[in-house]
């Protein structure tokens, strides 16, 4: 569990560092050089990730609360929702004119899934974790911003191309789910050959 605490714990301080940390972000960007401020962000990314798999597939889970019986139910659809939500950030969408923060609302949607679903330690840790990071990103993000811009809207055939491509990203991330979280997304059958 301390290798999942630490890789939840370092993908939350990295990234409320420009928010929260400002000016020791403007310090190691000094230091470093915005290129060299880029490549050292993303490969602490890239280590809080690798931290956070290799702790989740570490922990034994202790059951912590009974999730509802509707849980696991609900859990398919908010990720679809989350996925959406998530995608649209980096292109232009139509949910971007209604929604500021539609990446980390995403993240904040995957985590409430998963919490639906699983009543134990370690999904407590991480998908709490990420969830409440999620929350403090938030407010911390506007104030570091200041006023919301909205954006124009898209045409239409960039909406649809984006959630085809997301409906696509889903289905892999179903069929992946069992290799990088070692349990299915979904209770199919197996497959035999």
């Amino acid at each position: 569990m301390i290798i999942l605490a630490a890789g939840v714990a370092l993908w939350a301080a990295i990234h409320l560092l420009p928010s929260l940390g400002a000016p020791l972000k403007a310090q190691v960007g000094k230091r470093l050089g915005e290129r060299g401020y880029r490549l050292g962000f993303s490969l602490v990314v890239a280590l809080a990730v690798a931290l956070m798999v290799i702790g989740w597939r570490m922990s034994v889970p202790v059951a912590v609360y009974t999730p509802p019986s509707w849980g696991a139910a609900l859990s398919l659809p908010l990720m679809a929702l989350a996925l959406v939500l998530f995608t649209s950030a980096r292109r232009p969408t139509a949910l971007k004119r209604h929604l500021r923060h539609p990446q980390l609302l995403g993240v904040l949607t995957w985590a409430i899934s998963h919490l639906l679903a699983n009543g134990d330690s370690r999904s407590l840790l991480l998908f709490g974790g990420m969830g409440l990071w999620a929350l403090v990103a938030m407010p911390a993000i506007n104030a570091r911003e200041g006023p919301w811009k909205k954006p124009e809207p898209p045409p239409l055939a960039v909406e649809i191309k984006g959630l085809a491509i997301t409906a696509l990203v889903f289905v892999a991330l179903i069929l992946l789910h069992p290799y990088f979280a070692g349990v299915p997304a979904l209770a199919l059958p197996a497959l035999t050959f």
